[in-house]
């Protein structure tokens, strides 16, 4: 798997290359600012990558918007570590990148190892992992959500949870997969999740069922 790092900290930045190195993979570029994260990117076209939140030059959200700008361009898997989540740019990274991989972590995840070196692998081919204070604190926006949501649609959604297929759906039910796939669309926007990758809003849709 080739790798590229995003990171501002310069300890964590080689420690991470290190231990991604040290499962067999390769750190093809490493860099300080998410001004250079795009053109290491287009060089090196890598697997996966790793990228902080807050970097050079503003300490905001500079590596957020630049993984969804990348996510944009072409289908991207990015796993992003942070000390905060930033819940608006969080929730748009999650619903980018037609169908990519996409992981959101807390940096204290890095300390089980296996586990982000897992985490890595499964966002590198097209999972989506996120941290459980990361989905509490985005689910917070749509917990509420859910009470707009008329009886058929959260009868819709459960099945949803139970990891069943719009076909399926429609045979519970006993109703056409137009209707199921029409209750699906107003799930989705009353959940406010817009329309990207419907493999992510249908994870999040899940989460806020299963938070509430």
């Amino acid at each position: 798997m080739r790798v590229v790092i995003a990171e501002d900290d310069v300890l964590l930045r080689e420690g991470l290359a290190g231990l991604i190195s040290r499962f067999g993979h390769e750190v093809v570029a490493s860099v300080g600012d998410a001004a250079a994260l795009p053109d290491v990117v287009r060089e090196h076209r890598p697997d996966v990558v790793v990228t902080d939140v807050r970097m050079p030059p503003g300490f905001t959200d500079e590596g957020l918007r630049a993984a969804i700008a990348l996510r944009a361009q072409s289908p991207l898997p990015v796993l992003v570590l942070s000390q905060y989540v930033e819940q608006t740019y969080a929730a748009e990274l999650l619903e980018s990148g037609d169908g990519a991989g996409v992981g959101y972590l807390l940096k204290d995840r890095v300390g089980e190892v296996a586990e982000f070196v897992d985490a890595l692998t499964r966002v590198a081919a097209g999972g989506t992992v996120v941290g459980p204070e990361v989905v509490r604190q985005l689910l917070r926006r749509r917990r509420s959500a859910l009470q707009r949501l008329t009886p058929r649609e959260l009868e819709v959604l459960g099945l949803i949870a139970e990891g069943r297929s719009n076909a399926s759906i429609a045979r519970e039910l006993v109703v056409t997969d137009a209707a199921v796939a029409k209750h699906i669309a107003s799930i989705f926007a009353k959940l406010d999740l817009p329309p990207t990758s419907d493999g992510h809003r249908r994870v999040l849709a899940v989460l806020t069922y299963l938070d509430a």
